[in-house]
């Protein structure tokens, strides 16, 4: 009896299995052996032997009681009770109960007297547990925050739906769910329900995070049927997890993937209705965490079994069908819901829409209706092959009551079907201006009373879910409907042609309407994540309005603001497709988006595409320049232009700045007008790509002067021309100038723009690299680790912002002997700039000659040399011999024969490198005078003493002129140790 007297059992249905987790952690806390016994009224028969064997368990017995008792239907919940009543004398003594419900308890559950533990402070509700239990209070009480959370507070960061009310069944669906999870161990775990449309999928993952969010200090539930879509709800977690925002959709993205990847935190992440796993793969933390993680999909697709557990969803067993409908409408007794049932297949959906359907038709014959959906009757004159014959027997029955019944309700519902269906925009409806919608639907409208109602009426017969947010004073407003994909299907199908026309103008319309026009507010980001879905079934593309079309290319705007290049090269794409077949192809809507499009091949790094694009509608344009305005050419040869920069046609590119300049100066009014000095920037990089440092800086210092009159010190485009003039200066090997200049530069971008800003991350890196040259190594070493962390977690690896930073890390790396990671980053910086550009590219040329560097001062230096002279001859081809990167490689060429003893090859490569450099960059360039004392160690080493002396002393009174003797340069080449140059890639 000892053993009995201190075991509890606590006896609970499915949907408490949070509270009774909670109690029963706080019976054990207390000393006590407990038992969960979990059970199901809808498996077991309501009869004094079911009771008997379940509560005959040792001890103590504690009742959690909910509302179960709501959803059990009254034949099936007065034969529980008259079992209950029956079995309640024998094992009062040993009973107790609490309540978890706000519903008033039933008469026969009254006797137990149970304790309410809802909305108690969880201190309170302890002890009540521990008293019901038969516990004194214990002597020394154990942490509330341990264990499992108290089921009446939420998860600190949480942004699910509400729980379903109308749930019921699933107990060995979730229990399957539950045990896959938490037997996984550590790391992150996914699971996919799967199962075709209408069979519940949604609502049981709901089901689940309402009753295991206890688990969870963080619950995400993202609707994920589009990739932007997803990715916008995904990335909304950042500012919820303390993770600061980049502006970069991909940034933030990767931000919120790796936090979950790390945390400590308990987490689950639910993808509803996740498009196919390519799409969406990378909003799933990778499987390698040693933390708890849990994702939940559902989808229709199949291919997420190679992604994550499948667990299949079918239909309802026949007892949860016949418990549903009896709850769902009084109008069913058991015998006519088992038929309605087998009728509908036992679908969830179909269950639901159809008693909800027999409850607005309080005068129809139940047995009718039931054998109109079994012979498949109640068509509505069109005929959908594509559905089954339960899904359009009972689809009919709704659309016709719809139609005959309610006006209203069937115009809206027509005009909600051109919208997406996962996030129908009811709010949108509401705020759009009164003409924009049918006079039925604008005096609906103007009534919020009648508004909230139709949506009630509409989604109670149709089981779309609806989501509320805060409306004025406080109110709860509805704010979207969600619509079951085949159901919007089917709707579309039976539409007629010319009402499907009119309800997508209108949709149009309202769209147009909720268009912020502004892509550059953050603050209207996730308002154009929302309209995005809506295009396509709204016809957008192919409307004639001119407002819906510059609807659409904000949108492909926002998408490049928010660099989601991928779904902003589809959008565009789509559009010019679309635009070019109604318009031609000089319409200045077309030419707009073919510039999108070409922005994003090019940002794709698909350079070759997208100067196929650009080349296209520059030579149409320029072969017709009186069909268009000026500014389309002007604007095609300047977007060519950064084309052909990236895929390093230089002098090419700078033609065409050139002309787009001149063309500009003269329709735009002036070579100081914005968008002139935009372009003449552009060629100012340009110029600065084909070596001549000196023209360059000229320009950008003159852009610079006139943007600071103009627009002031702290105007964005003013501090990058000071962030490329500073950039020119120390190319020019002006270190101490430069220095000065970009470190205020610096100052004022963290004080203007955002710190995670490109260009601010921009002007950090050349202020690193002026520390650098300026002898401060470890302050630079600092910096640019911490730049390139940044640039890496808003870009990714592979972007050419992070392997800009990347290549200058390395060989900064090198320079404080930390050789070997200097070696790693080089050589993964130049395979992915060989992968995005070409083996060809300059990029990928210098960076492999970095490599080269590293490998010489490892003492590698056969290596290097093999490296280092296919570099120089590479990049003499690519840029010309008289470039300054192809004297700079040959630079390290010379160096590295001389490592390896090849001295009379050393001389005759620094010769040629030197005539070369002097004359590009002029006497007293660093890079000039680094190369004298280089090929005077050389000629030394050949026994020309004599020049060997004379080059050397011409590199000191160089050297004296331009840092002084104590220079950290002057002194490294005065020491004659072997030279070296480091190619840094300049931003296009």
């Amino acid at each position: 009896m000892q053993g009995e007297s201190t075991h509890v059992t606590v006896v609970f249905a499915g949907q408490s299995e949070s509270w009774a987790r909670w109690i029963e952690h706080q019976i054990k806390t207390a000393g006590r052996a407990t038992a969960l016994v979990r059970w199901d009224p809808l498996r077991r028969p309501p009869t004094p032997e079911a009771l008997t064997d379940l509560l005959s368990s040792p001890g103590r017995l504690l009742l959690v009681i909910d509302d179960w008792y709501e959803r059990l239907g009254k034949a099936r919940f007065d034969a529980w009770a008259t079992a209950l009543q029956g079995a309640l004398p024998h094992y009062k003594d040993r009973l107790a109960a609490v309540s978890v419900t706000e519903q008033p308890l039933p008469d026969v559950v009254v006797p137990l007297a149970p304790v309410a533990l809802r909305g108690l402070p969880p201190e309170v509700a302890r002890s009540h547990v521990l008293e019901c239990a038969g516990i004194g209070a214990p002597e020394r009480l154990v942490s509330l925050d341990r264990g499992p959370r108290f089921p009446d507070y939420k998860p600190a960061v949480t942004n699910a739906p509400r729980a379903n009310r109308s749930f019921l069944g699933r107990s060995e669906l979730l229990q399957q769910m539950y045990d896959t999870f938490h037997t996984a161990g550590d790391g992150i775990t996914a699971v996919v329900l799967h199962g075709p449309g209408g069979i519940g999928k949604t609502q049981l993952a709901q089901e689940y995070v309402d009753r295991f969010s206890g688990d969870y200090d963080i619950v995400w539930w993202t609707s994920a049927t589009s990739r932007l879509t997803a990715r916008e709800k995904f990335a909304a977690l950042a500012p919820r997890l303390g993770l600061t925002a980049h502006g970069d959709l991909g940034a933030d993205v990767r931000a919120v993937r790796r936090e979950l990847a790390s945390t400590l935190r308990p987490w689950l992440l639910v993808l509803d209705a996740a498009d196919a796993p390519a799409k969406l793969a990378d909003l799933v933390p990778g499987p390698d965490s040693a933390h708890r993680g849990h994702v939940l999909i559902t989808s229709l697709d199949t291919e997420w079994a190679r992604h994550a557990m499948p667990i299949a969803v079918p239909p309802f067993d026949r007892a949860e069908s016949v418990a549903f409908a009896v709850r769902r409408t009084e109008r069913l007794d058991e015998r006519d819901a088992d038929r309605l049932a087998a009728a509908v297949q036992d679908l969830p959906l179909l269950l639901d829409q159809t008693t909800a359907w027999l409850d607005l038709n309080p005068m129809v014959d139940v047995r009718s209706c039931i054998r109109d959906i079994e012979r498949g009757e109640g068509d509505i004159g069109v005929e959908s092959p594509d559905y089954q014959q339960p899904y359009r027997a009972v689809w009919a029955k709704l659309l016709n009551t719809l139609r005959e019944d309610s006006e209203p309700a069937w115009q809206l519902l027509n005009l909600l079907a051109c919208f997406s269906p996962e996030a129908v925009p009811v709010r949108l409806l509401q705020t759009t201006r009164p003409g924009e919608l049918p006079p039925l639907l604008a005096e609906l409208v103007a009534d919020p009373s009648d508004w909230n109602a139709a949506l009630r009426k509409l989604s109670e017969i149709t089981s779309m879910r609806v989501e509320y947010e805060e409306g004025p004073r406080t109110i709860q407003v509805v704010r979207t409907l969600r619509m079951h994909r085949l159901f919007h299907r089917y709707v579309r199908s039976v539409q007629d042609l010319e009402e499907a026309a009119r309800n997508a103008e209108v949709a149009r319309r309202v769209l147009v309407w909720a268009d912020p026009r502004d892509t550059a507010s953050p603050g209207n980001w996730s308002r154009y994540a929302d309209l995005i879905p809506h295009l396509e079934p709204s016809h957008a593309l192919q409307s004639r309005d001119e407002d819906v079309r510059g609807l659409v290319l904000n949108c492909i705007e926002y998408l490049r603001t928010r660099g989601e290049h991928t779904d902003g090269w589809r959008l565009s794409r789509q559009a010019v497709d679309a635009w070019r077949d109604m318009y031609g192809p000089t319409d200045r809507s077309l030419l707009v988006a073919v510039h999108q499009l070409a922005n994003n091949l090019r940002s794709l790094g698909r350079h070759l595409e997208a100067e196929a694009v650009g080349r296209d509608v520059h030579d149409l344009l320029a072969d017709t320049p009186h069909s268009v305005r000026p500014i389309e050419l002007i604007r095609a040869k300047d977007g060519l232009g950064g084309t052909l920069m990236a895929l390093a046609r230089f002098d090419e590119a700078r033609a065409l700045f050139e002309e787009a300049a001149t063309r500009a100066t003269v329709e735009l009014g002036g070579e100081n007008v914005p968008r002139t000095l935009s372009i003449r920037s552009n060629l100012a990089v340009a110029i600065g790509l084909q070596g001549d440092y000196v023209q360059s800086h000229a320009l950008h210092r003159k852009i610079y002067e006139t943007r600071l009159r103009l627009f002031g010190d702290k105007n964005a485009l003013t501090l990058n021309s000071a962030l490329r003039t500073a950039w020119m200066l120390r190319l020019l090997g002006k270190y101490r100038e430069a220095l000065d200049i970009q470190g205020h530069n610096s100052r004022l971008h963290r004080q203007v723009l955002d710190r995670q800003h490109s260009q601010t991350l921009e002007a950090e890196h050349n202020y690193a690299l002026c520390a650098r040259r300026e002898g401060d190594l470890m302050f630079a070493r600092t910096l640019m680790r911490a730049i390139r962390k940044k640039v890496v977690g808003r870009r990714g690896e592979i972007h050419p912002e992070s392997l800009l930073v990347s290549c200058d890390y390395a060989m900064l790396l090198r320079e404080v002997g930390d050789t070997q990671q200097a070696l790693e980053l080089a050589e993964t910086t130049a395979d992915r700039y060989a992968d995005l550009y070409g083996e060809g590219h300059p990029y990928a040329i210098g960076s492999r000659d970095n490599m080269a560097t590293v490998l010489r001062q490892r003492g590698d230096v056969q290596a290097a040399c093999r490296i280092s002279g296919e570099a120089a001859r590479q990049m003499a081809l690519a840029v010309g011999a008289a470039h300054p990167w192809a004297a700079g490689c040959a630079k390290n060429a010379m160096t590295a024969l001389a490592a390896t003893g090849q001295h009379e090859a050393a001389v005759e490569t620094g010769r040629v490198a030197l005539d070369s450099v002097s004359a590009s960059l002029g006497e007293s360039h660093v890079l000039t005078i680094s190369l004298r004392t280089g090929l005077a160690g050389s000629l030394r080493e050949t026994g020309a003493e004599e020049e060997a002396a004379a080059l050397h002393q011409q590199a000191a009174d160089r050297l004296a002129q331009l840092f002084g003797p104590d220079h950290e340069q002057a002194r490294y080449i005065l020491e004659q140790r072997l030279p070296y140059w480091d190619f840094e890639p300049q931003p296009i």
